[in-house]
């Protein structure tokens, strides 16, 4: 096949090509030849490997579009053009993907007759999402836009009318931020469900208030008032279609949209072509934020009690939380996206405790927003973050929400005064500033650690660009229709990605993108005997795959597999779940038993996730509750050692530096247990130890106890060594109380 390319072409010259680019050399440095050479190659590859009878012809058809690319470089085909952007973006893989894709195109164009693509055509249709909730738009609504910075009171008011309202819906972009509402309105005599993806808290009763996570928003029901927190989420790559979803699908009289400023344009656009009348509310923030005029000059001893240095990776959160507490002898509290929700409330509790000495936080961006931390410095360790592809400058949005998070208009000691019963610290409070506090007392401050301060600097005086569209989503309806076009043999991402490509949109609108979608999608394409309407439902899971060796990919399969024999769903019977790591005992070097208990969680939540869709095959839905809340404690064990451990250095330290008989030996420094509002908080997660008797469970200690007990009297549980509490035989024996879950179709 080389002798048909007019370069003369090796393909010892599209390995070279393949070694350049995995040395990282930037897609756009390699020549035309070195990139023509990558793809001849990987369609050899691919070849020598498939059984397809056709590919040979579409190998040919490719070659021939190289020609041609070759002898006009203005009049490139299109396939030529996504063959080479995807060897430029991603390399190998992202090529070897591209030429899948292009291969069932070429299939699809011989099978499809002229009226079939126009059929297609109408459904890709996507310019009027608007039209997607003809119910809705019958309601003459009216909707409040509650625009301001961090920290300007803008969400406390919108709730405030919730409040007020007979019947209504708060909807959040976390489950932290809805487990907060529903917590508040019911300590204030509102009594409120709680709906997120992987958790129900359904009070009996006529419950006119509902608390959930914006991808959980009803939209068959009327209600008086809707409050959509952080309302910039409607331009987000990925989850934007969940906003414009309740948006435009809530059949609420009143809807109060809380957020950025930068959303107002949009917000005009899109309720002008509803035909919903719009009002606007500014605000301006309650405590002073400013910028300091110098680094920390990369000195970690200029850390002091409040601050927050904020970093984009869990390698360089880790990495400086050990660097922190070395040096300074100070703990350190961390909060970053793949931590459990509960754990991260729980550190962020640590952190505003004035009593223990959890004095530094290092952080990701996800303090952007929900949580609501006493912080009086914002301290960037970096101004880039990675995006997928290279590293690349954080956006002026970005930077002042996060530096936004410095500052409080009360102070943790008055807070602690007026707690809100169940409470987790999310940013919720009440507005306003005590008399006895002083503007200097609530200053926030931001710098960085050490570069990049003039880009901080910029970013805090600049405005962040306005938000041009909203995301949307073709509904489960379109999809199940379009698949129905193809031979059932036809990967669902292969026709995920045809729909994305030639969906007609409006430019008010965009489709979010696809990452996780068709990597599911490609995960369980294995399994047989899914339906369309299962394949969607997995690929909007919260399962996010970052790498072709991810655990959770064999987790994933197992899962489709039992739904799609429809038996071996017990939380127990799915062997990727790692549970022999509840056994294992935290040690020193903790950091990969950290990344291998999140993993854990994960699949967990996907677990129970998956319970409420598939209820009749996940039927342990109770069990994987209490299992979780044991993961969580032991990541709560991992970080509490982590902290302690460099505590316990300098301790020997001291000791050896003042002659210290072993009799003599002081405390000092020891490793504090968390408060006991910190602990009570602990107990109540998922499903707690006092519940789980009535639900056929014994509570970890009783448990043990009762192992024990039975390793004497001869029952099944003899065998069990005692020496050591072997946890996952005691899960397979414990009786469980079968609960009926009410399957709920996905939004």
């Amino acid at each position: 096949m080389y002798e048909n390319v007019h370069y003369q072409l090796s393909a010892s010259e599209g390995e070279k090509a393949y070694e350049r680019r995995l040395a990282e050399v930037p897609g756009d440095q390699l020549s035309a030849k070195e990139r023509t050479a990558a793809i001849v190659q990987e369609l050899g590859i691919v070849q020598a490997q498939t059984k397809e009878p056709e590919f040979g012809s579409f190998v040919h058809d490719v070659v021939a579009a190289l020609n041609k690319s070759v002898e006009n470089p203005k009049d490139v085909p299109p396939i030529v053009n996504s063959l080479h952007s995807a060897f430029l973006e991603r390399g190998r893989s992202e090529l070897r993907g591209q030429i899948k894709y292009a291969y069932y195109g070429f299939l699809a164009s011989k099978r499809f007759t002229k009226i079939n693509l126009q059929d297609q055509a109408k459904l890709a249709d996507l310019r009027y999402p608007s039209e997607w909730y003809p119910e809705t738009r019958q309601i003459q609504r009216t909707i409040h836009l509650h625009v301001g910075p961090t920290n300007s009171g803008k969400t406390y008011h919108a709730l405030q009318r919730l409040e007020q309202a007979k019947t209504g819906i708060y909807a959040g972009p976390l489950r932290l931020l809805a487990h907060e509402v529903y917590t508040r309105l019911n300590a204030r005599g509102r009594p409120c469900n709680l709906v997120t993806g992987d958790e129900r808290q359904l009070l009996e009763g006529d419950v006119c208030m509902s608390s959930c996570t914006v991808e959980m928003v009803p939209i068959t029901r009327d209600i008086d008032v809707a409050v959509i927190d952080e309302i910039q989420m409607i331009g987000h790559e990925e989850r934007g279609w969940a906003w414009t979803q309740a948006v435009m699908g809530l059949r609420a009289k009143e809807l109060h949209l809380c957020g950025e400023e930068r959303t107002v344009p949009l917000i005009k656009e899109l309720a002008a072509a509803m035909g919903d009348d719009l009002r606007i509310h500014h605000y301006k923030r309650l405590s002073p934020l400013k910028t300091m005029s110098s680094s920390l000059r990369g000195n970690l001893n200029n850390l002091r009690k409040g601050d927050c240095v904020v970093a984009f990776s869990k390698i360089n959160i880790h990495r400086l939380k050990e660097d922190i507490e070395k040096t300074t002898r100070k703990r350190v509290a961390v909060i970053y996206g793949s931590l459990p929700p509960e754990i991260r409330a729980q550190q962020a509790a640590l952190f505003n405790d004035q009593t223990n000495d959890y004095d530094i936080l290092v952080a990701s961006d996800a303090i952007g927003m929900g949580l609501n931390l006493s912080i009086k410095r914002i301290i960037f360790s970096a101004t880039e973050k990675f995006n997928g592809r290279k590293d690349a400058p954080i956006e002026t949005s970005q930077v002042k929400q996060i530096a936004g998070r410095a500052g409080r208009y009360r102070t943790a000691a008055q807070a602690a005064e007026t707690p809100i019963e169940g409470s987790n610290g999310l940013d919720m409070s009440k507005p306003g500033m005590s008399p006895d506090v002083s503007p200097a007392q609530t200053l926030g401050l931001v710098t960085t650690l050490d570069r990049g301060l003039s880009t901080i600097q910029k970013a805090m005086t600049s405005q962040a660009d306005p938000i041009m569209s909203a995301g949307i989503f073709p509904p489960d309806d379109v999809l199940v229709r379009f698949a129905a076009y193809f031979p059932p043999s036809t990967p669902f991402s292969y026709i995920l990605t045809r729909l994305h490509n030639t969906s007609l949109l409006h430019p008010r609108f965009h489709l979010c993108i696809l990452k996780d979608h068709v990597k599911i999608a490609d995960a369980i394409e294995p399994v047989r005997n899914l339906t369309i309407s299962d394949r969607i439902i997995f690929c909007v899971s919260p399962a996010s795959l970052k790498n072709n060796d991810d655990p959770l990919e064999s987790v994933l399969r197992e899962l489709a597999e039992s739904v799609a024999n429809n038996s071996g769903g017990g939380v127990l019977e799915i062997q990727g779940l790692d549970l022999e790591l509840l056994e294992m005992e935290v040690t020193d070097s903790s950091r990969l038993f950290l990344q291998k208990l999140e993993a854990l969680h994960k699949a967990l939540i996907l677990y129970i996730w998956l319970s409420y869709r598939f209820a009749g095959v996940f039927n342990t839905q109770a069990m994987a509750f209490y299992i979780k809340s044991l993961v969580e404690k032991k990541i709560e064990e991992v970080l509490s050692r982590e902290s302690a451990k460099p505590r316990r250095i300098h301790q020997q330290i001291f000791e050896l530096k003042h002659g210290f008989r072993k009799d003599e030996r002081r405390r000092v420094g020891s490793a504090d247990q968390p408060s006991e509002k910190v602990q009570e908080g602990l107990s109540d997660r998922g499903k707690p130890d006092h519940e789980l008797s009535t639900e056929g469970f014994e509570a970890p200690l009783e448990l043990s106890h009762r192992l024990k007990d039975s390793s004497n009297s001869g029952t099944e549980h003899e065998t069990l060594p005692r020496s050591k509490f072997d946890l996952v035989s005691a899960l397979r024996g414990l009786k469980t109380v079968q609960e009926p879950v009410k399957a709920e179709s996905t939004p």
